[in-house]
């Protein structure tokens, strides 16, 4: 079966962010459909799919949308997180800048299968100009009757805003951002009770990724069938994939779930720049467990995959590493990440993080020593799974497959400082 782009289809297409270039492509067919169907069919048509979300923890969407109570008597919110702060992830800021109709036509049939009359768009603080765009799209949808009272005359009314982060990574995470949207300090929530009940407001909440929500347009004008013909059994579909570090051709690609990782870097990426070899891989986020090249080259991109190795497809944030890296000082750099970057609240990752940095840090410095290094591991242990949030996590686990996959350069580091003194 030919792949079937779902999401890049309008990519290339010249004014494809403005409204009547996106009609003229096919836009707002769907949410026309979707509006005369039951929101308890729009719910299983999503389910049938097979779609997962998009931003990390891949949890089935429509599955998600069940949850919320409909005899609930408080209102009911739809929210976009669009913070997208991993690094190696940069998909959804290209849906905001080239396809921006596809995450409205998305949220309005998305709210209209859960029952919201708002929704908001989360937008990380630095995506100044996808804000921008998403804005103006947001002005042609309410010019057209797309958004507002009773949506091209089907009783719905629907408004929709965006509101803008601070430049905090925690906002990522589902109960930070809403803290933050309701004006606090974006700080991770004690789950449960969790936002399908006690979300926005401590209302009925959906939360789900850009990538997630624009997908829905065409799973509703194509039907669940179609899309769940791609991928692979447990992973359905295709994704956004974003490639960065040393490659040929850095970008954004849609892919099919499953093909293998080796033809993704090769066919799509270009290659290892410079005719380099691959040493390893970051398959889907900076938090993810790194894979070795040997891992990387027999794998294939999906998340049962991918976990197999240790590892997690993440949200789609690919970074490719070359053999003349240094992993000791990209460990580095990537617990500095962490350390500023956790809120503060849990004081194992606040200490934690900070500890991890430091000691990795000295250990580059040349200034490390073996028992150090066993600290680290230990440390690593006395983190993850105690904290609120899965922030402790995401700087503990590249750092136990560094040191597991190359503890030798770690070591090295320790010993010609040794053989110096």
């Amino acid at each position: 079966m030919a792949f079937t782009p779902v999401l890049s289809i309008r990519f290339d297409v010249p004014g494809a962010s403005r409204l009547e270039v996106y009609e003229a492509h096919g836009g707002y067919q769907a949410v026309r459909k979707a509006l005369g169907m039951e929101p308890a069919a729009l719910i299983e048509e999503v389910k049938q799919s097979g779609l997962r979300g998009r931003g990390g923890a891949g949890f089935p969407t429509g599955l998600k949308w069940s949850f919320i109570p409909k005899d609930s008597p408080k209102p009911k919110y739809l929210v976009v997180n669009a913070d997208e702060s991993e690094p190696g992830t940069f998909k959804d800021r290209k849906i905001m800048e080239r396809d921006p109709h596809a995450l409205i036509e998305g949220c309005i049939i998305s709210a209209f299968a859960i029952g919201a009359h708002k929704a908001y768009i989360y937008i990380r603080g630095e995506f100044n100009q996808q804000r921008l765009n998403v804005d103006d799209a947001i002005r042609e949808a309410y010019a057209r009757g797309y958004l507002g009272k009773n949506i091209l005359g089907s009783g719905f009314d629907l408004d929709l805003y965006t509101h803008r982060g601070a430049g905090a990574y925690i906002c990522g995470e589902e109960t930070g951002l809403l803290e933050s949207l309701e004006g606090k300090k974006g700080q991770p929530r004690l789950k449960p009770p969790f936002p399908a009940t006690h979300g926005l407001f401590q209302c009925p909440t959906v939360v789900n990724n850009v990538e997630t929500i624009a997908t829905v347009p065409w799973i509703v004008q194509h039907g669940a069938a179609a899309y769940a013909a791609m991928g692979t059994e447990k992973a359905k579909g295709t994704r956004l994939m974003c490639v960065s570090g040393h490659v040929n051709k850095p970008g954004v690609y849609e892919i099919e779930m499953g093909i293998p990782m080796k033809q993704f870097i090769e066919e799509h990426a270009g290659g290892i720049r410079m005719g380099r070899k691959l040493k390893a891989v970051i398959p889907g986020g900076s938090s993810c467990p790194i894979l070795t090249a040997d891992q990387a080259e027999s794998v294939t991109m999906d998340p049962e995959a991918i976990a197999a190795l240790g590892s997690m497809a993440g949200s789609g944030g690919m970074i490719v590493i070359d053999d003349q890296t240094d992993m000791v000082d990209l460990l580095e750099d990537l617990l500095h990440f962490y350390q500023h970057e956790s809120c503060g609240q849990c004081t194992p990752c606040r200490e934690g993080t900070d500890w991890l940095y430091k000691i990795i840090q000295r250990i580059n410095a040349g200034k490390g020593t073996t028992e150090e290094l066993d600290a680290v591991l230990d440390i690593a242990d006395n983190m993850e799974g105690k904290t609120i949030c899965a922030l402790a996590a995401a700087a503990t686990m590249p750092t136990r497959s560094y040191i597991k996959a190359y503890r030798h350069e770690f070591e090295a580091k320790i010993k010609r400082e040794r053989m110096t003194v």
